[in-house]
């Protein structure tokens, strides 16, 4: 058995989810609240952020990136042609370049505002920094939201997949962000119906069912979260 500490609203952890569910692979899910700083998975990973991944034997494997070079390397082969992560070294760096783009820029510039404000200060103890959203916060995320849709329309409207012909990495680091302001209804869908119906064909993959059966408590989805014909 493969155990993924995670939060439910972690874009990186939702990443994980989907690589897992691509692999056929249906993880023991430990949600992990990081602001509460529980030692056990301070021990696990120092850095005391999700995903943490146990997989079978002990070995632990922390953070979203690792995660994913670790699944290539010992499960890769096993996928052909659909592998995740492209054989040949040119289109191996655009897949990773992507990834990046969405694990760092679009999360700290879109989603990491958004669900801090919106969702973890919502649960978060006042003196570990919960409370009442920043509102300006909230309004840059908005913003810049759209100039990465754009971006996306334009990646989706040149190639089948992000980062080429095959579903790769890069596919699931961008849905896995966009699920959680989709989540929160902070996705500016009408910006580039490119970009929706990339993610449209992303969302009705098998490996997206878990994520759309999602709840917090106190906190429902927008109506067309789950939506597959949104």
């Amino acid at each position: 058995m493969i155990t993924l500490y995670h939060h439910p609203l972690c874009p990186h952890s939702r990443f994980v989810r989907l690589l897992l569910g691509e692999y056929g692979i249906t993880p023991e899910l430990i949600e992990e609240k990081t602001y509460e700083r529980r030692r056990e998975f301070l021990i696990l990973d120092p850095a005391g952020q999700t995903p943490v991944l146990v997989e079978q034997g002990g070995i632990v494997v922390p953070g979203a990136g690792p995660i994913a070079e670790y699944f290539d390397e010992t499960r890769g082969l096993a996928l052909g042609r659909h592998r995740l992560l492209p054989e040949d070294p040119a289109s191996r760096v655009e897949v990773r370049r992507l990834c990046d783009w969405f694990h760092q820029k679009f999360f700290n510039e879109v989603t990491n505002w958004l669900v801090t404000e919106k969702v973890y200060k919502r649960y978060m103890p006042r003196e570990r920094g919960g409370g009442a959203p920043e509102m300006e916060l909230v309004r840059a995320a908005r913003t810049n939201i759209r100039t990465h849709m754009r971006y996306i329309g334009y990646l989706a409207g040149g190639r089948k997949w992000l980062a080429g012909e095959q579903l790769s990495h890069a596919d699931l680091a961008a849905a896995a962000q966009l699920s959680c302001v989709d989540f929160l209804g902070d996705v500016p869908w009408e910006e580039n119906e490119t970009a929706k119906l990339w993610y449209a064909r992303v969302k009705s993959r098998p490996a997206f069912r878990s994520l759309l059966a999602d709840r917090l408590p106190g906190l429902s989805p927008t109506a067309v979260y789950a939506d597959l014909d949104f």
